[in-house]
């Protein structure tokens, strides 16, 4: 049987395959327009918009941080300066996995689980792309070595030299001064985060918080070319930083030091001023706090003890704490009378030592018990007699004590740059009327009459109204800073209370020769604070009750947990004539003020009047605290 055969139609083929042949043809030259359409469209149509997303990848805007001001005393020593550190940066966008290197940093350097909290919010933290973020400040050798050998496992990781800021004096000017440390979201929230890109420090307290814009500057910028890595390769542009103003402070380093030595060992408070100017010579709270511990993130073992004391260290007693004035107001309340016509300089009371209000069956006693006799104001004020200013409170009433007491800047919050100063408490009918929902009685009227009751006043309180005695009622609002940068803070400003003038001027020579008199006569309450004295102190003393006593009882301090014992105050002046400084002293549970508030003062008062060629005494406080 023959095989079929098959016999091939090559023209059939020949043509199939030129069909083929021109269908793929033309869907490569479709293919072709299309890419050169797409490449024209990119190249020319869409040029602007791809050479501006070229131009971020390589170059990025880096904000500068400027320099914060320093902080001076009058004489022009170092309270606040700022030192090299090796800070710990980290671009999260220059990092493949920021969970991996922060855990690497954490083994590395050994951190504890709050600083590996910390170091995690600061690396999160919002911020603009390519801005550095501080995970650790102030590295010593050992970790920037470690950090050093470890760098091929730190992508987006650098170690940069920055300026940190440093207290040379440490707790000493803790409370003037404040602090700065890390910001955080909520500070920025109250700032312009413009002028804080690249800076990682900001005031949080005292005068550091207060003149926050004037001591940080205003940021800088730098245009700059990186490669892939982010590594940077040129500085294409930069506008430099205006560095913060430096402020030079009326405050006295060697004074505050005086004042902290005087009251080592108590709890309490010096706030001295300068009577012609207002200036704060030294404000000192005791017990104090480091407050260098926070700049660079104080550990939660040293925060929780700072805030969980007892003692309060970080409490600013000088200008929040609130006391009762005691008899250092006693001088105020006889110009309060003198004024109101309801006493002169010769008005005397036979003191048995009590006063009865009308159908009362309550004694009010006299701190001395049998009293003082036959007291005048002279005498009333030099022996510190309360059954004189009983009888004065009473004739005076609490609506004439109120509004005068309230022009010696008791109630309100006068000082000029201290606006976290308590207002304390001047009391009055309607405050009671509102503040206790109750009528005002008579016999709160006599605790007011000695400063007791509801009176509550800050030692700056009192020592501002020592200074307007000094000046004899001009008012010059209390102000810690004297000059920004070179240019001095007016005295007068638009909110200065009203100079206080008297119906008759010789009310002051009055009262300020028996406040004289309390320390330099041989009857004075603070009669002992002037041996060997070679000027001439107008004072007060006082002695505020914390714990009431039951009619009858006799107050004794061995009985008497020591938290509720009585506080010792002292405020005065000196010298007499053309007067240099007036302070007020509260030592807390300290007992009586001739005992213990004098002889503070005194020192105080000597430290600053009788200077003497030795070598400054805060600057060797400043060499033993390094």
């Amino acid at each position: 049987m023959s095989e079929k055969r098959t016999f091939k139609n090559l023209d059939l083929e020949f043509r199939l395959f030129k069909e083929r042949m021109f269908v793929a043809f033309a869907i490569v030259i479709v293919l072709i327009f299309v890419l050169i359409s797409r490449m024209v469209y990119l190249q020319v149509y869409q040029h602007d918009i791809y050479t501006t997303k070229s131009d971020k990848n390589r170059m990025h805007v880096r904000a500068i941080p400027p320099t914060r001001g320093l902080i001076l005393d009058r004489k022009g020593r170092m309270l606040a300066e700022n030192l090299p550190s090796y800070n710990l940066m980290f671009v999260r966008e220059q990092a493949k996995d920021i969970q991996g290197v922060l855990d690497v940093l954490a083994e590395i350097l050994e951190l504890d689980k709050k600083q590996k909290t910390d170091m995690a919010e600061q690396a999160y933290s919002q911020r603009r792309p390519f801005h550095s973020a501080l995970l650790l400040s102030q590295l010593n050798e050992k970790q920037i070595a470690k950090i050093s050998v470890n760098r091929y496992r730190l992508s987006g990781v650098e170690i940069e030299a920055q300026l940190i800021r440093h207290y040379p004096y440490g707790p000493m000017t803790a409370h003037v001064l404040g602090y700065v440390s890390r910001i955080s979201e909520k500070d920025l929230t109250n700032v312009d985060r413009s002028q804080y890109a690249g800076t990682y420090y900001i005031g949080k307290s005292g005068i550091e918080r207060q003149y926050e814009e004037t001591l940080h500057g205003r940021v800088g910028v730098q245009t700059v070319e990186t490669n892939a890595r982010g590594r940077i390769l040129s500085v294409l542009d930069e506008t430099l930083p205006q560095p913060g103003e430096s402020l030079t402070l009326h405050l006295d380093a060697d004074l505050q030091y005086a004042a902290i030595r005087a009251l080592s060992g108590f709890r309490g408070a010096i706030v001295a001023i300068e009577p012609s100017t207002g200036g704060i010579l030294a404000m000192v709270s005791t017990p104090s706090f480091d407050p260098n511990l926070f700049v660079s993130g104080i550990d939660s073992k040293t925060y929780r003890q700072l805030i969980t004391s007892r003692d309060l260290p970080m409490f600013n007693r000088s200008i929040r704490g609130n006391y009762p004035p005691a008899s250092t107001i006693k001088a105020f309340m006889a110009l309060a009378g003198l004024e109101a016509g309801v006493i002169n300089r010769n008005t005397s009371i036979e003191d048995p030592g009590w006063f009865q209000l009308p159908n009362d069956k309550r004694f009010y006693r006299n701190w001395k018990r049998g009293g003082h006799g036959t007291v005048n104001l002279n005498r009333a004020i030099v022996v510190s007699n309360d059954t004189y200013f009983y009888h004065l409170a009473f004739n005076l009433g609490i609506d004439r004590i109120h509004p005068f007491m309230e022009r010696f800047g008791f109630g309100v919050n006068t000082s000029l740059d201290l606006p976290q100063a308590s207002a304390g408490l001047m009391p009055s009918r309607e405050w009671k009327k509102g503040a206790r929902k109750s009528p005002w009685f008579p016999g709160e009227t006599l605790s007011v009459g000695i400063g007791q009751g509801y009176w509550q006043a800050t030692p700056l309180q009192i020592a501002t109204s020592m200074a307007l005695l000094a000046n004899r009622g001009k008012w010059v609002q209390p102000r810690i800073v004297k000059q920004v940068g070179d240019e001095d803070i007016p005295l007068k400003q638009d909110g200065t209370p009203d100079d206080i003038v008297l119906s008759d001027p010789t009310h002051w020579d009055q009262v300020i020769q028996a406040m004289v008199d309390v320390v330099h006569s041989r009857h004075g309450t603070a009669r002992k604070m002037s041996r060997g004295v070679d000027y001439i102190i107008a004072g007060k003393t006082g002695t505020a009750q914390v714990k009431s006593i039951k009619q009858g009882e006799v107050y004794d301090e061995n009985k008497i947990a020591e938290r509720y014992r009585d506080h010792a105050l002292f405020a005065g002046f000196a010298p007499r004539d053309n007067p240099k400084i007036a302070l007020a002293v509260v030592v807390e549970n300290s007992g009586g003020g001739s005992s213990t508030a004098a002889p503070i003062a005194r020192m105080v008062f000597d430290a600053y009047l009788k200077k003497t060629d030795e070598k400054s005494s805060s600057e060797k406080a400043v060499k033993g605290s390094q």
